[in-house]
């Protein structure tokens, strides 16, 4: 039996554990998968979350239908559940490249060998995440000097991905060198990202950190108390455009303002050559009840119209720096992004 055991994600090779991330940082509450159906519904309510863990929570979930059809197991009785997964949130592309690596095994194999050969995959997924996840910190954390002040926004770390992070996984390794004055974590609203999970991590790590409302980023900067902002990303697109949680286009706007690095973690799995511009990526957009009635308590009028979308788009020429488990690539708007990926 198969079985990685990391922050979010737990594998036992025939039922997948997610941490759900909708009840932190008050209940550590773990939701068992027994089919794709299931984690499907776990990726959508965004009780995992993250574009790194949903695009391994999602072949777990392919793993576990093969495993549920037994001897009659096909790439041909695997497409609806396939499809199921593949629509739960459509803006990440990891969860795209994780099916698509899966499909690429599958060949004619049936049953019992085309489960195996679909966990194995899964399972490497999810290992080489938090390998790449500690490598791309590794050439992040170059970019800073002794005693940074680093701003972030929404959730990057290991509840994001399958271990360590990738924009907070930058900033624990900075931690780690000693080059880490403090952290600034938005609340992200509407789902408080930051203020329930990235000082979740944080405070475990005894990393120095203070929350602290969105619309403080501005003032924080004027203040001269940044000195970069730190984000992961959901899709970066072949001009360098940067799909990420709603609120990051306004911080990049900010720091430009502010003449501050406005650096983005993402792995390669995240940078999509195929897609052109960032005009060219469907937004989610979410139920209006998370905006109006935050955990169910009613913040607005019933009838409120609402506009609430996931994501939003930053232009490659506000991006300082896109880093990559492979390097760093500077002024993404000059093309770098296809020629970059030939060495991932």
């Amino acid at each position: 039996m198969s079985e990685i055991l990391t922050t979010a994600i737990h594998w036992y090779g025939d039922q997948l554990e997610l941490l759900d991330q909708r009840r932190l940082p008050t209940t550590e509450s773990w939701w068992s998968m027994t089919t794709a159906e299931d984690t499907a519904a776990a990726i959508s309510a965004m009780a995992v979350r993250g574009a790194p863990a949903i695009g391994i929570a999602a072949a777990y979930g392919l793993v576990l239908s093969a495993r549920q059809q037994g001897d009659t197991a096909s790439r041909e009785t695997l497409q609806q559940a396939r499809d199921t997964l593949a629509a739960s949130r459509p803006t990440a592309v990891n969860l795209r490249h994780a099916l698509e690596r899966l499909d690429a095994v599958m060949g004619e194999h049936t049953g019992s060998e085309l489960a195996a050969r679909l966990e194995e995959q899964a399972v490497a997924l999810h290992t080489e995440d938090l390998e790449r996840n500690r490598r791309l910190a590794e050439h992040g954390a170059m970019l800073f000097t002794n005693r940074v002040r680093i701003y972030t926004h929404c959730n990057t770390g290991g509840l994001a991905t399958g271990g360590h992070g990738t924009a907070l996984g930058i900033i624990r390794t900075a931690h780690e060198k000693g080059i880490l004055q403090h952290v600034y974590a938005g609340e992200t609203r509407p789902w408080l990202q930051g203020s329930r999970l990235t000082m979740w991590e944080l405070l475990r790590d005894k990393i120095p950190a203070s929350l602290v409302i969105d619309s403080c980023a501005g003032e924080l900067m004027r203040q001269q108390a940044v000195d970069a902002v730190v984000v992961g990303a959901d899709r970066v697109t072949a001009n360098g455009d940067v799909a990420n949680k709603i609120g990051t286009y306004g911080l990049a706007v900010l720091a430009h303002q502010h003449g501050l690095p406005f650096i983005v973690a993402a792995p390669c799995a995240t940078l999509d050559p195929d897609t052109v511009t960032g005009a060219d990526i469907v937004i989610e957009e979410r139920d209006p009840a998370e905006v109006t009635a935050p955990g169910g308590q009613p913040m607005a009028p019933a009838d409120c119209p609402v506009y609430n979308p996931a994501f939003d788009i930053t232009p490659a020429s506000l991006v300082t720096a896109i880093v990559t488990e492979e390097g760093i690539i500077a002024r993404p708007e000059g093309g770098d992004i296809a020629a970059h990926l030939t060495g991932c």
